[in-house]
């Protein structure tokens, strides 16, 4: 048999040697690098993130932010208390609670984030991140950890500067679609809720002042509210209403019934949690002698929040959506 030059040449070359035959020859592709990290304003701060592995979130505000945007198939999981455990009943994102591990009954820890092996963590401060428990940005980022701070609870974190309710749930959102590479399914959910607000807002009837409102958590000697800074502000405003105790510059916090009582609320919102059932919170709010003068006492102006839809996420629409239709039915 006649061999032909090429023949020949592959015979003649020295093991190792590799013939290239232009475009013919197979050539292989360049590993891919995955995606580009991406940089993002939180809290003030500009912040670096590469595409999170392994994230985990705590509490129902961070664990429904990120369901929403359909990523609960890519978490390591999640830890909630349990006294919020009625949040998952009416969650719009039963199964997925059902599907992502559950890694803690409490707050969350530094040491539940490193024994999950966790990448990425989403939280807020002072309640789920905090210095006293040592659990921080920066403590988790010596450990190679990255994460992210919820823009609610800015006003106590990074610059310090707050933003308003809704607007966080609109930002956390945006920003998660960048970390994750979701980004037109976050814009296109924020414009939807975007939409419902306004929607909402041109319902209220034209000259109507707005509603009072107090928003009850829990106590008895003194209760525990929300401040212009927490979730419930912004529902309240969306609805047509205006939040008594809006101009207290915080969060989540404890005032006095005095308080409570100079402001003269027309409706009292009560959040739906915990081992108190709202049914023993409407009697003492309505046993109270302090409260006897309060418009809403009298006239059994109450509404129900469920702690999932009071806390910072897109459950907030609905709510808001929802205690509007209880406005317009009083005349508001």
């Amino acid at each position: 048999m006649t061999r032909s030059p090429l023949r020949r040449l592959l015979v003649s070359l020295p093991a190792g040697l590799v013939l290239v035959t232009g475009c013919g020859a197979n050539v292989r592709p360049a590993a891919d690098p995955g995606p580009r990290p991406v940089t993002i304003t939180d809290c003030g701060q500009q912040v670096t993130y590469p595409r999170p592995q392994r994230p985990m979130a705590y509490d129902v505000s961070a664990v429904e932010k990120m369901f929403s945007l359909g990523l609960a198939g890519q978490m390591r999981g999640y830890v909630m208390n349990t006294l919020f455990d009625s949040a998952i009943a009416g969650s719009p994102w039963r199964a997925d609670y059902a599907r992502v591990p559950r890694l803690g009954n409490g707050r969350i820890s530094k040491e539940i984030v490193v024994g999950a092996k966790a990448d990425w963590v989403m939280s807020y401060w002072g309640g789920g991140f905090s210095e006293d428990r040592g659990i921080t940005p920066k403590l988790l980022e010596q450990v190679g950890i990255h994460s992210y701070v919820q823009t609610e609870s800015c006003f106590g974190y990074g610059d310090g500067k707050p933003v308003p309710p809704m607007e966080s749930v609109y930002t956390d959102l945006l920003n998660l679609g960048r970390i994750f590479g979701v980004e037109q399914r976050a814009e296109a959910l924020v414009a939807e809720l975007r939409g419902r607000v306004d929607r909402l807002r041109r319902s209220r009837p034209a000259g109507a002042e707005p509603a009072r409102v107090f928003v009850y958590d829990s106590g008895t000697d003194q209760p525990y509210t929300s401040g212009g800074y927490a979730s419930p502000t912004g529902i309240i405003e969306a609805a047509g209403g205006r939040n008594v105790l809006g101009d207290v510059k915080k969060g989540w916090t404890t005032v006095s019934w005095e308080s409570v009582v100079a402001a003269r609320p027309e409706v009292i919102v009560i959040i739906d949690y915990g081992d108190l059932p709202v049914s023993g919170k409407r009697a003492f709010l309505a046993s109270n002698p302090v409260l006897r003068s309060v418009p809403a006492v009298q006239q059994n102006h109450y509404f129900v929040l469920n702690y999932g839809e009071a806390v910072s996420g897109p459950r907030n629409v609905t709510a808001a959506e929802e205690f509007g239709a209880y406005l317009r039915s009083i005349g508001r």
